[in-house]
């Protein structure tokens, strides 16, 4: 620490002062996704037992969050959770964050 820098330098910046509003949408594979919207999920680390589960699963995207350094993040539930009404409550256990590179939109057949 430099001893000649002001005592009150650090408490002037506060990260979250800065906070801006997440993105309202994300175009992945030149599909704009948005909250609502289904993917199919790829998690491209599988450092455990989890990924490997969750990998093929289709989920719904609850929300699209953007960390201090631009990341965007994916918050999704899973469609065949028992307990997908506590991830829509934003509920632990039952959202799960995934990058742009880890998620696949599903376009739905309209057409019948």
């Amino acid at each position: 620490m430099n001893p000649d820098a002001p005592d009150d330098l650090a408490a002037e910046w506060n990260p979250f002062d800065e906070e801006k509003a997440p993105p309202q949408s994300v175009t992945v594979f030149g599909i704009e996704l948005r909250v609502g919207d289904r993917v199919r999920l790829w998690p491209q680390k599988t450092a455990d037992i989890m990924d490997l589960a969750l990998t093929g699963k289709i989920a719904v995207i609850e929300a699209i969050e953007q960390d201090f350094e631009d990341q965007i993040q994916f918050a999704v539930v899973l469609d065949d959770d028992p307990g997908r009404e506590f991830g829509m409550m934003r509920q632990p256990g039952h959202r799960f964050f995934f990058g742009a590179e880890e998620i696949e939109p599903c376009i739905e057949d309209t057409a019948t």
